[in-house]
């Protein structure tokens, strides 16, 4: 069965927007604080923003602080990731992941996530 489904990825310039979604299934989405990971550097998989499934409290790493804002609704069991001024360092593949422990996200553990997606890109041409 598929748990966490990314759409909304593709080709934009520099100082541009995405929305990237993130809908789940088979699981009880409430219980699970989400997390958008992306490859990035060294090809090291690391979560760039974290909401918890507590109190929608965010984590965003420093890079992007002010341009990234993650939000979900429980209603759909859909998380997002609005993605403004992107730059062309945003460009990777960008996975959703679910763990029970908002921390985990924050840490950006692999092994401590439950479920993940397969991921959607994101190109950011100069």
């Amino acid at each position: 069965q598929l748990h966490l489904v990314e759409s909304g990825g593709g080709l934009v310039q520099t100082g541009g927007s995405l929305t990237l979604s993130c809908a789940a299934s088979g699981f009880t989405f409430d219980d699970y604080a989400i997390g958008w990971y992306r490859q990035g550097p060294g090809n090291k998989r690391e979560a760039v923003a974290c909401i918890s499934n507590k109190d929608n409290s965010t984590y965003y790493i420093d890079s992007v602080t002010g341009r990234f804002t993650m939000s979900r609704d429980n209603a759909k069991n859909t998380a997002y990731l609005q993605m403004n001024s992107l730059k062309p360092e945003d460009t990777d593949t960008y996975y959703c992941a679910a763990t029970p422990q908002f921390r985990l996200c924050v840490l950006s553990s692999i092994y401590g996530m439950d479920y993940w997606g397969k991921g959607t890109r994101v190109t950011v041409s100069s």
